[in-house]
């Protein structure tokens, strides 16, 4: 029986995808490589309080980011991912000009925080506003060059941050403190912001960021929501975790997720690859979509597993060089840390589909349930067993999401009420 042939259109398609993917993938790493040598360099300058207090901004930063992301990046992604390149190009400017307002507004009210609060954590708060703007920029970038199909600028764009990350790192190095080392990382993802004014074309405008707010106000506040409620609930897990067991504690948590770092950037920034291919695969074959997301979670979750199983095998020698004070604490984690990064991939494999679909109400439901479980099992486990006790809890916090996040894509899936509607964009 002869070969069936795979038409010409299809196998470019393909190919296409396939392409884009890859230069996702590069990106990513490029960005978790990034991520993991700043960790590195910060925790071998400082003890384990210090490293504590960099963790706090860190995750600070991390619900920031989301607060922009639901607002502005995450809706332009569900929108224009496959919308005409001009009608694209008028919502990356508009997107990123939203981006703009919000880092500038966050950046003000982290910084008066920070004079506040006063001492060493008040002074790395302030260093974080100052620079807020231009990292979430940058991030926005992301979103627009993938949704797009141009990986490669972004890819460029972070490759541009990672190379002017070094000299910085050189001269925070030469006096290290925390407020030092979050310049050094923001002041350099600003100098990438602007490149990507550069490489688009395109300059944000945030004088139309609330027009932009008004007409994404069906997903943007639910994305908002989704996005912060586990941000938010990392950071309430890291400050009770201080509160109940010390800044030392906290330091040991963060040497732990910068052991596993590679795949915890992944999962942060995996919606800037995947969601814009997840809508492209619910247009063309809409059957394959549960399919394309269980296989991208399981693809995730055994690499964290091949990651952790090298993480065990590292000497202890190697490890004390890499992260000096903070190791011992960080390695006795691997193992709870490495379970709970398999369970958020399959989390993250539902979420890109509900994402996708433009699920918003089915997305925010089960974002809930996984942030609750997230504070109150993080913070239990702290309770009981300090830094061990709290990653235990989030093994069980993650099991419990993905089931949730699963039963809500295989409902959406089943509901056409949950595909949004082709949105054209009004220019102001």
């Amino acid at each position: 029986m002869p070969a069936r042939r795979v038409p010409a259109a299809h196998r470019s398609r393909v190919l296409r995808a396939a392409t884009r993917i890859g230069w996702g993938i590069a990106d990513q790493g490029v960005s978790s490589l990034t991520n993991f040598a700043l960790g590195i360099v910060v925790a071998r300058a400082l003890d384990a309080a210090g490293f504590g207090v960099f963790g706090l901004a860190w995750v600070t930063y991390g619900v920031v980011l989301n607060v922009s992301r639901g607002l502005c990046s995450d809706p332009f992604t569900v929108r224009f991912s496959a919308a005409d390149p001009a009608e694209r190009a008028r919502a990356v400017a508009r997107m990123t000009g939203c981006t703009l307002l919000v880092g500038g507004t966050a950046g003000a009210v982290t910084a008066g925080i920070g004079a506040v609060l006063g001492g060493p954590l008040g002074a790395a708060f302030v260093a974080l506003g100052i620079v807020l703007p231009g990292v979430l920029l940058q991030d926005a970038w992301r979103f627009a060059f993938f949704a797009a199909g141009a990986g490669r600028r972004s890819f460029v764009n972070d490759l541009t941050w990672a190379v002017l990350l070094v000299p910085a790192l050189a001269l925070a190095s030469a006096a290290p403190s925390v407020p030092a080392f979050v310049l050094a990382w923001g002041v350099s993802g600003g100098l990438a912001g602007v490149l990507g004014c550069v490489q688009a074309g395109i300059r944000p405008r945030p004088t139309v960021a609330a027009g932009w707010l008004r007409e994404q106000r069906d997903l943007g506040p639910r994305y908002l929501i989704e996005n912060v409620s586990l941000s938010g609930a990392a950071q309430l897990r890291l400050f009770g975790l201080g509160a109940l067991a010390g800044l030392a504690a906290v330091g040991a948590i963060r040497g732990g997720e910068l052991l596993i770092g590679p795949f915890l950037a992944l999962l942060m920034g995996i919606s800037v690859i995947s969601v814009p291919e997840a809508a492209r695969v619910r247009r063309a074959a809409p059957h394959r979509l549960l399919q394309f997301c269980l296989l991208l979670g399981t693809v995730q979750a055994l690499a964290a597993a091949v990651w952790g199983v090298l993480l065990l095998m590292l000497p202890d020698a190697w490890g004390r060089a890499l992260l000096g004070d903070v190791w011992p604490g960080a390695a006795a984690l691997v193992v709870p840390m490495t379970i709970t990064v398999m369970g958020s991939s399959m989390s993250t494999g539902a979420m890109t589909g509900l994402r996708s679909l433009g699920a918003a109400r089915r997305s925010l439901r089960a974002q809930l349930v996984a942030a609750a479980a997230y504070a109150l099992f993080g913070i239990a486990g702290a309770w009981v067993g300090g830094a061990p006790g709290s990653a235990w809890g989030l093994v069980a916090a993650t099991s419990l999401a993905a089931a949730v996040w699963w039963a809500q894509l295989r409902a959406g899936v089943r509901d056409p009420g949950a595909l949004p509607l082709p949105v054209t964009e009004r220019t102001p």
